[in-house]
């Protein structure tokens, strides 16, 4: 059974699609010629992209007023959505400091306390930094005495962050501004007298501020010293590698205060060089390189990209990291910088179980984190030996904050999965046998887990392996194919897709009867770096193939039929939808690819996508080449009922979401998709059997997703749904 639809009266009528110009625009890629007529759409300012973008947003409003659920789907998930929320507290100096958000507050207020039991203050509220509440806290950092706050701001979901500091008592803003700052983190030193950042250039003189800002490649990124105080231009600069323009630096200062950390990082695999630096050793201390043209004196722990370490802790100069260095599933080793060619293991690999994450605490131990069948565990274990102490129990689920400093015997665990809105635990070291004694728990009005049961499932890939995937629907369902079924997926850069909760998955399948499925394909870090390995570069095709196993199982087991299957992804995941309607179209009723990387030949070129090329390759490299452009979205839109003649085929009802101002993943890609789509698929046939609707939803003001109002994720759910529900069928259940 495929997408039937242009058997019957299409959901919407016909639809007039905007006309995209075609012009003759033909690369040469090793020999091959490929055509993109659509290139004019790369450029988000020129006046004729943003008209053609008016005209998509007018199209698809007078689709989703058509879309009779939408609005029933945005008051529930606004009901839904009206509950209080909190993170995972972090302490500095003798302060608590954590987000809560009252309900529908566009973003999450950042409060403080004295102590646990004091009364909670606000310390920055970002909804009054903007009316519309597009101004985010991007990144934060506590000073160590909780003196000062410097805090990252970005507007519109941009990735651009401008940092501004805050003194902590009195809530007074410090003269600092710090630009061009971009996937940095905060890290201030002992002294409270500074802090690292990583930033890029600015623009040369004479350079237009704005142009192409969205879109231009980030190279050279560069990590700077900033004293409280001083402008921005007299900054130290700490490193720079013009000769490896790529290149991505982080500083992070070490618990003791006593070492500048050097992460460097080629792209968004897990693999990283590491350098130090004793601040201690410096003569002048920081401020002596102050007006200087030498970078600080690092040394070169790790000069290589063959593995990831991060640092967990340190006695002086015996460093204990967290690696996949021989050990896909990671382990926990130790090295004395005296000894640098020493290596020992302190917690080795397990053979099943991926060690997720370790947390220093109360003095000697440490808290890992495992993935066992894409479910935390969680363990104290000796920070010197590594042997066993305690295991922590938690239910089914993700383990999502472990916040303390090593010298914390009270540790705070955040906790959530699919039937469980959060949960705060709060658990003292100090005692014989430590308890998880909840400390928060969110509760949503309305909500009852009882309602809900949770399968997780081992589905079978073409190629035999077990693909893991978890399906949430109400008790008490039959399984005779005729519900609705969101499938969702990811599949790429060592991203495990674990347990959490969904307002509006949840109303999905309280109100449409749905199931909502959860694939853990390859490609993501489920089970470690094999895993990952196994669906990236030239195995790529086997993240396509492993979601496609997952849709034909729901089918064949009952959930759902092809008519009613919605597959949605995003980013990566937004790839994957466009490449699996592309290989399958027959096999899904509905798809929401959120900004997905389209065009798998030029995405190195903008932004930060060249970070991209360790997961998917290259186009400049002539075998790359060639595995991109078998699978690239774009590049493969093809008319179903040419390929079976006579079939019943056409692509299944598409919404394709990107964002004006997202500066990661830019709009091009959705918008040269959408523009072929339309133009393969309808506007250059007369009486196309493709009826379904192909449509983008283009959102102003936003970026990739971080940082996103409220009041702009629940319109977007309901859109998205609402389009989903009208397509699929499915009607409303009170």
């Amino acid at each position: 059974m495929g997408s039937l639809g242009f058997l019957e009266k299409p959901p919407f009528g016909p639809l007039q699609y905007p006309v995209a110009r075609r012009d003759q625009v033909v690369d040469d890629y090793h020999g091959v010629k490929v055509a993109d007529p659509y290139r004019w759409l790369e450029d988000p300012d020129a006046e004729e992209v943003v008209e053609y973008v008016q005209k998509h947003v007018t199209l698809t409003d007078s689709v989703l007023e058509k879309c009779e659920t939408r609005g029933r789907l945005h008051k529930k998930i606004t009901d839904l959505f009206d509950h209080p929320r909190y993170t995972v507290p972090f302490k500095r100096g003798n302060k608590y400091f954590y987000f809560h958000n009252t309900g529908l507050q566009a973003q999450n207020v950042l409060y403080m306390q004295d102590s646990l039991d004091g009364e909670p203050e606000v310390l920055l509220d970002p909804n009054s930094l903007s009316e519309d509440g597009t101004v985010s806290l991007k990144a934060l950092s506590v000073s160590e005495d909780a003196k000062y706050l410097a805090y990252g701001l970005s507007s519109s979901g941009s990735d651009w962050v401008t940092i501004k500091v805050m003194r902590v008592a009195g809530k007074t803003e410090e003269p600092d501004r710090l630009q061009w700052i971009k996937f940095s983190d905060i890290s201030w030193t002992h002294d409270s007298k500074g802090f690292f950042y990583s930033r890029y250039p600015g623009p040369k003189d004479g350079e237009n501020l704005d142009s192409c800002i969205e879109t231009s490649v980030n190279v050279n990124h560069e990590l700077y010293y900033h004293l409280l105080g001083t402008n921005q231009y007299e900054d130290i600069l700490c490193w720079r590698d013009p000769e490896n323009p790529k290149h991505m630096f982080s500083g992070r200062v070490t618990d003791d205060g006593k070492y500048i950390l050097l992460y460097i990082d080629e792209g968004c695999g897990p693999v990283n060089k590491l350098y130090y630096c004793d601040m201690t050793t410096l003569p002048g201390g920081l401020e002596g390189f102050r007006g200087s043209n030498n970078q600080l004196p690092f040394v070169k722990l790790i000069d290589q990209f063959d593995a990831q370490y991060i640092a967990v802790a340190n006695d002086d100069s015996s460093f204990t990291f967290l690696t996949n260095k021989d050990a896909p599933k990671y382990k926990l080793v130790r090295v004395d910088l005296k000894e640098s060619s020493k290596w020992c293991d302190v917690i080795p690999e397990n053979e099943k179980d991926v060690l997720e994450s370790a947390c220093a605490v109360n003095g000697n131990q440490v808290i890992v984190s495992y993935l066992s069948d894409v479910k935390y565990m969680l363990q104290v274990r000796d920070l010197k030996i590594g042997s066993m102490l305690h295991k922590l129990p938690i239910d089914i689920g993700t383990v999502y904050g472990i916040s303390a400093r090593r010298e914390d015997s009270t540790v705070f665990i955040g906790f959530t999965s699919f039937l469980t809105p959060g949960i705060i635990y709060q658990c003292n070291l100090d005692t014989e046998h430590p308890e998880m004694k909840i400390f928060r728990e969110i509760r949503v009005p309305g909500f009852d887990r009882s309602e809900f049961k949770i399968n997780q499932v081992f589905v079978p890939s073409k190629d035999g392996t077990k693909i893991p995937a978890f399906i949430v629907g109400k008790k008490d369902m039959n399984m005779d194919g005729s519900h609705p079924c969101l499938l969702y997926g990811y599949g790429g850069f060592n991203v495990s897709l674990t347990p959490s909760f969904s307002v509006s998955r949840i109303v999905l399948a309280r109100h449409l009867g749905a199931f909502f499925c959860i694939a853990n394909i390859r490609g993501g870090g489920e089970y470690g770096d094999e895993w990952h390995k196994a669906g990236a570069l030239s195995k790529k095709q086997t993240c396509f193939d492993d979601f496609i196993s997952v849709a034909e199982y729901l089918i064949s087991s009952g959930y759902t039929q092809p008519q009613k299957l919605c597959i949605e992804g995003g980013s990566n995941g937004g790839l994957l939808v466009g490449a699996c309607i592309n290989q399958r179209p027959e096999l899904f009723g509905c798809a929401l690819a959120h900004v997905g990387v389209m065009d798998m030949l030029r995405f190195h070129k903008f932004t930060i996508g060249h970070a991209w090329t360790c997961d998917f390759g290259c186009s400049d490299k002539e075998e790359e080449f060639h595995w991109l452009v078998k699978y690239s979205p774009l590049h493969n839109v093809r008319r179903p009922w040419e390929k079976h003649p006579g079939g019943l085929s056409q692509y299944p009802s598409t919404m394709l979401l990107t964002a004006d101002h997202d500066d990661r993943v830019v709009p091009l890609h959705s918008l040269k998709m959408l523009a072929t789509m339309q133009y393969v698929l309808c506007t250059s046939l007369e009486n196309s059997p493709q009826t379904n609707p192909i449509i983008g939803r283009i959102e102003c003001k936003a970026g990739h997703g971080c940082g996103r109002p409220t009041y702009k994720l629940i319109a977007e759910a309901a859109d998205r749904y609402g389009f989903m529900a009208k397509v699929l069928g499915a009607t409303w259940i009170e």
